[in-house]
């Protein structure tokens, strides 16, 4: 599986999901790209995008895009406060089918 992390997320985080070929949006020249742009470029080249921002699917119209998306839902950026929620995301991968959406984390029902 093809998997871009999004700006807000570590670069380290990649660790958390072996097996797999993880690109940052940095790498892949796209820093500074806004959400709906960069959805569309990461929809020609990935399976994933992993993201930090819970807006997303109120932004953008994710049934429309042939990729899985992940929101991990926590209270800081912190590699360590993400690490558990990019564990539980590789556990997940392989049921994730291209126009869904998964949420990672944060409280029940909240």
């Amino acid at each position: 599986m093809r998997i871009l992390l999004d700006e807000s997320l570590r670069q380290r985080l990649r660790s958390t999901i072996p097996a797999h070929e993880v690109v940052t949006v940095a790498e892949a020249g796209w820093s500074g790209v806004q959400n709906g742009e960069l959805l569309q470029l990461a929809a020609a080249a990935f399976d994933l995008f992993v993201t930090a921002d819970q807006n997303l699917q109120y932004q953008q119209n994710l049934a429309s895009l042939p990729l899985a998306v992940a929101v991990l839902v926590a209270g800081d950026n912190r590699l360590a406060t993400l690490r558990p929620l990019a564990v539980e995301l590789s556990s997940l991968l392989s049921g994730l089918r291209p126009r869904t959406l998964v949420r990672i984390g944060g409280r029940p029902g909240g």
